[in-house]
């Protein structure tokens, strides 16, 4: 797939979900909008939700951000750059068969900046990676770098993510 169609499959999957999981979803109309591709709301609640799809098992989020910079300081900065009401939802599609569903989490982007700042061994990291293990002459070497299992994409995951920072 070419990164316009990881980009617009992750919004077609992610809009799925959260439908399956009976929330109303509003997708924003038009290319590069800022901040957030999706609303889905519920009741009174509603979260503006930042999709990102892979098929290389990571996520490359704060490489825009570096210049200049340390890794710890390129996440604050991308970090500073979200409002705390908005959450991402991270699509996977490496290793998937094309009749499977792909792998998906739900995350704040502070949770998301903690998981990086710790990536590599406390070193931190542009990419947000599902799994990776860091090799022999890597700064993180001998560490793993993964996706905390809480964040999978759950009907429970969902209803955690409205209830905390649903508006």
């Amino acid at each position: 797939m070419t990164s316009w169609h990881v980009g617009v499959a992750a919004e077609a999957f992610a809009a799925a979900q959260f439908a399956r999981f009976r929330y109303d979803v509003s997708v924003q109309y038009g290319a590069n909008q800022p901040e957030y591709d999706l609303i889905a709301a519920s009741g009174e609640k509603m979260l503006k939700i930042s999709v990102k799809g892979s098929q290389d098992g990571g996520w490359g989020l704060t490489q825009n951000y570096k210049k200049g910079y340390d890794y710890h300081e390129a996440i604050q900065k991308w970090l500073d750059g979200h409002h705390k009401k908005t959450i991402f939802c991270l699509v996977q599609f490496q290793g998937t068969a094309e009749n499977e569903m792909p792998r998906m989490y739900l995350a704040s982007p502070a949770e998301i900046a903690e998981v990086m700042t710790a990536s590599a061994g406390g070193r931190g990291e542009t990419i947000l990676y599902e799994y990776h293990k860091w090799g022999p002459r890597a700064a993180g070497s001998g560490t793993i770098d993964r996706i905390p299992e809480e964040w999978k994409f759950t009907e429970e995951r969902a209803q955690y993510m409205f209830e905390t920072y649903g508006r």
